[in-house]
């Protein structure tokens, strides 16, 4: 009896099992084919099974990540990812849905573990070289104002193509028509998507819907359109309606296709032809014209493009006939999902992404074209157009300021709905600062670069990292001074700074490449900084020559931190080093200092911690004797003339006040108390013309020192010895009151 019992329920496993296989099978056929609803629904029902694998939630997730439902999506990615088993792509998607549930700090940690995984995803480095996307976003302020439409239903409704005469409005709709069969769309279980038209209304209602003839709207779906200038000329999107086999891909997937027919003056479409690079293989649709009718633009998952849709362009011949198709390239396609194109009268190319970093889904991006016709900027339209979810299908009217977009946001009536907007705040050329990132001496370039935008006092704006091609750009503002700091791994720290003040008239980019110098190994570290607060000094001009070859290997100027790196790649571990450093900033006492040293081992050598590299302010008033190394003035015994050792020392003021022709002194000399007053005073007289006239000798302009001696009249201590009172200081103590001051009196 037990071994009966067991062949059962083995027969009645092995059933359940074949049966589970069997609509585990199915589910797959239904995912494969795009029927995202039917295969959900088998793919829940497996769950906990025999069958139940990381693979299976993957897939569920995916389906509700298709269909828009990001809450189930979230919760099948999340209860796979932790398998180990996740894909790039699914990792990718889980961030995408939870910044689509609001969880931007969670999304954000898994876009950079996508990063990690695809580092040459232009998603992956769009994401890294704008961590700060929300911040800039919102810096950006609204550019438009928004209104929900009153021919929205409980159906997808989207788009808003207008007609030539701007006076008809076209959208895509699900809503049921009895007129038609009741065909169901079975990626979201939906009815097909059919072409309406209603009169522009007020307030850009569109009024009185209808649907427009059963010729056009097949029993598939029929989407996006754009009339030509003259409105003799339509081009349409529409399912593959081919007869027989030819009508699916070798997945048994029915692609898009893009039509044109000509518009009759009743407003009947006629002549339709297909798109002639339309295929089973790939969709295409999705039109666009530019605004002198010369190229169509369009989007395309044809072979050869980024990974999932991108757009395209093809020239359109005065005859009719079309060129080459151009894809737009990585400054607007990426490996997601990039399709609805949309340019306006004034040459801005609106699309959606979900390939860029933006508020979730679906975003609206807009490129700003340059002078040329070519890409000047891709930016985020922002909110409110953007959302946490899919918003798409941007149109623009003649005007250049009204238009329609759609969004599955919350708040909406169906699955889709289409809003009405306002331009409120245009979108302009802004002023751009680029460059590219290389390596010094050879030009290689390096992606990657950590490059920060700061303001003059070093406030940070903007980080983002150079691209695959080494390239970067920020917008910036007119009538400021900026500063960019370049950071690579094994690399020297670098920064520029730039002006946009006083810019010939219509500049629109600066451009301003960075060098990053290598780490050798070895390297002189120097920081200068102020003699009295003792702070980083920043504009010092700093050379430094090697004393051997007498060559400047550093002649630079110090920036806001007051310091240089210069890596020592012909040095090695042993080796004496000599140097000149030469430190000059106006406004501060130049100096000239040698510096020797043995390398002892490899690193950075912080030339400071061993030699002065302050510079202390030149300002009135003060005794230049205490800025610079002078040792007191000696004369002989009741003499005033100028000895040797004295001559050393007032050469060193010889120096300063060439180095400085503006500078004015007096030179006032001083005795201590012993002695008449007035021989003091005649005495320190005597002495301070003459170590002025020898100073007036060896410079320009003589007239700028005069000597005045002051006798006993100025002691600095209480060592006077006048009257009854006898003085019992110190011989040094007297010492101190001897002096030779050289008191600046103008700069």
């Amino acid at each position: 009896m037990k071994q009966l019992i067991s062949l059962i329920l083995c027969l009645l496993a092995g059933t359940i099992l074949f049966a589970q296989s069997g609509k585990l099978k199915r589910a797959d056929n239904y995912y494969n084919t795009l029927a995202y609803a039917l295969a959900a629904e088998q793919y829940e029902e497996l769950l906990g099974s025999e069958v139940d694998s990381p693979q299976l939630k993957a897939k569920l997730a995916h389906c509700y990540f298709q269909m828009g439902n990001t809450l189930k999506s979230e919760t099948h990615y999340a209860s796979m990812v932790s398998s180990g088993e996740a894909s790039s792509e699914d990792v990718y998607n889980y961030a995408q849905s939870l910044k689509e549930n609001g969880k931007y700090a969670e999304s954000d940690q898994w876009m950079n573990k996508f990063a990690g995984m695809k580092q040459n995803d232009v998603r992956a480095t769009e994401f890294v070289n704008r961590q700060n996307y929300l911040e800039l976003i919102e810096k950006q302020g609204n550019h438009f104002s928004i209104k929900s439409l009153n021919v929205n239903t409980v159906s997808t409704d989207f788009g808003g193509y207008p007609s030539a005469d701007q006076e008809t409005v076209y959208f895509v709709t699900s809503r049921n028509d009895p007129s038609f069969v009741n065909h169901v769309w079975t990626w979201k279980n939906e009815r097909f998507l059919d072409l309406y038209a209603g009169k522009s209304g007020q307030e850009q209602e569109i009024a009185n819907p209808e649907l427009i003839t059963r010729r056009v709207n097949s029993r598939y779906h029929e989407g996006p359109l754009c009339f030509s200038a003259n409105g003799q000329r339509v081009y349409f999107t529409r399912n593959n309606i081919s007869k027989g086999k030819k009508r699916n891909d070798q997945q048994g997937i029915q692609n898009l296709k893009l039509y044109m027919a000509d518009v009759q003056a009743d407003g009947s479409w006629e002549n339709e032809t297909e798109f002639a690079l339309n295929s089973r293989d790939y969709s295409v649709g999705h039109p666009s014209l530019s605004p002198d009718g010369k190229y169509l633009y369009f989007a395309s998952d044809m072979p050869g493009g980024f990974g999932g849709a991108d757009i395209y362009r093809i020239a359109i011949a005065a005859d009719g006939s079309f060129g080459q198709p151009e894809n737009l390239g990585k400054e607007i396609n990426t490996e997601g999902q990039d399709m609805f194109p949309w340019m306006s009268q004034d040459g801005y190319l609106f699309f959606s992404s979900d390939g860029r970093v933006g508020l979730g889904g679906l975003d609206v991006f807009v490129m700003l074209p340059n002078d040329k016709g070519g890409i000047s900027k891709v930016l985020n339209v922002g909110k409110p157009v953007n959302s946490q979810k899919d918003d798409f299908a941007f149109t623009m009217l003649n005007d250049n300021k009204q238009g329609y977009f759609s969004s599955n946001r919350d708040g909406g009536k169906g699955e889709d709905d289409i809003y009405a907007y306002l331009l409120t705040k245009p979108f302009k050329i802004d002023l751009m600062v680029a460059g590219i990132a290389t390596e010094k001496g050879t030009g290689m370039i390096l992606p990657g670069t950590e490059i920060i935008l700061q303001n003059e006092t070093g406030e940070i704006i903007e980080t983002i990292k150079s691209d695959n091609y080494g390239a970067y750009s920020f917008n910036v503002e007119p009538e400021f001074n900026y500063r960019i700091v370049a950071r690579q791994t094994d690399y020297y720290d670098d920064q520029v700074q730039f002006s946009t003040k006083n810019l010939a008239e219509g500049t629109e980019k600066i451009q301003q490449d960075i060098d990053l110098e290598k780490d050798p190994g070895l390297a002189l570290y120097l920081l200068v900084t102020d003699g009295t607060n003792k702070s980083p000094l920043s504009g010092v001009k700093l050379t430094i020559a090697d004393n051997g070859t007498k060559n400047p290997f550093i002649d630079q100027v110090t920036g806001e931190t007051g310091d240089v790196l210069k890596g020592l790649a012909d040095k090695k571990v042993g080796e004496q080093l000599s140097y000149t450093i030469t430190l000059s900033k106006e406004g501060y006492l130049s100096k000239t200092v040698q510096f020797t040293t043995q390398i002892i081992q490899p690193g950075v050598i912080n030339v400071h911690e061993k030699l002065d590299l302050t510079l202390d302010k030149i300002e009135v008033g003060i005794d230049l004797a205490t800025l610079i190394d002078i040792k007191p003035i000696y004369f002989d015994y009741a003499k005033f003339n100028i000895r040797k050792d004295a001559a050393i020392e007032l050469e060193k003021i010889v120096k300063v006040m060439n180095d400085y022709p503006t500078m004015q002194i007096e030179l006032g000399s001083h005795t201590d108390c012993r002695g008449s007053i007035q021989s003091n005073e005649s005495l320190s007289d005597k002495r301070a013309k003459a170590s002025a006239a020898y100073i007036k000798s060896k410079i320009k302009n003589p007239e700028r020192i005069y000597g005045k001696g002051y006798g006993e009249a100025k002691l600095k201590n209480d060592c006077g010895c006048e009257g009854p009172v006898k003085s019992t200081c110190s011989e040094e103590s007297h010492q101190e009151n001897r002096r030779t001051e050289f008191i600046i009196i103008k700069m």
